[in-house]
């Protein structure tokens, strides 16, 4: 039952960050411009990760991110079951929000998008190497502040404008995914270029949480192990 409560926690989570954040970039009009639409999207993104922390947080510990998750499991702190129940929770929960976000946009959303991400200049090289960098940058940051339980306070906050600076960044290059289960939840129903080059979506975020991950056992003080 605790880890079925921790798989519906993440599905939650994971759904509302779809559904509001990606909802945000749609409704907007968001683009690789830098106008009131960009940093509203990113904000958008930051702010959802800064509600579920404090709302998921103390059931799952609000990954809702497969990349998160996998960093975790490469650091000792989520199992193999765990770590499928997870995916395969978040997933769930993305392409419930997006199929929820399309429901209530209608035929709008054939326009408007579902927030999906796409390749910069249609370079897949480039893009894998964008993803990789701002999810290592992103991921790092969880691992530092959830590394010691005092900064348990502030953790939501701290991950929540990582996110929000990560975005401010990427979303001129591919929107931005630095989760797989966000990218894919929009791209399954937008189909076209969208689904075919999600598998860029889905591989380099995974590649970065685990070098952050490797990264930060390497950098980490000794008694934090």
């Amino acid at each position: 039952m605790q880890s079925f409560k921790k798989y519906a926690a993440e599905f939650i989570g994971t759904f509302v960050l779809v559904f509001f954040a990606c909802g945000v970039a749609a409704v907007t009009g968001c683009t690789g411009e830098a106008d009131a639409a960009y940093v509203a999207t990113a904000l958008a993104f930051g702010l959802v990760i800064v509600a579920m922390a404090y709302s998921i947080g103390n059931v799952s510990g609000c990954h809702i991110n497969p990349a998160v998750s996998i960093a975790m499991l490469v650091s000792g702190k989520l199992g193999v079951v765990d770590f499928i129940g997870y995916v395969v929770a978040q997933f769930a929960g993305a392409i419930a929000g997006a199929a929820a976000l399309m429901g209530v946009l209608g035929d709008d959303y054939k326009v408007l998008g579902l927030g999906a991400n796409g390749l910069y200049n249609n370079d897949v090289t480039a893009s894998i190497i964008i993803e990789v960098i701002l999810t290592f940058v992103f991921v790092l940051a969880i691992l530092g502040v959830t590394s010691k339980v005092e900064n348990g306070a502030v953790a939501g906050l701290v991950i929540g404008l990582s996110l929000t600076l990560v975005h401010l960044l990427g979303i001129y290059f591919t929107g931005t995914s630095v989760n797989p289960a966000r990218s894919f939840g929009p791209a399954l129903f937008m189909g076209g270029e969208a689904f075919s080059n999600v598998w860029v979506f889905i591989a380099a975020p995974l590649v970065g949480g685990v070098l952050a991950a490797l990264v930060y056992k390497f950098l980490r003080l000794k008694e934090e192990k």
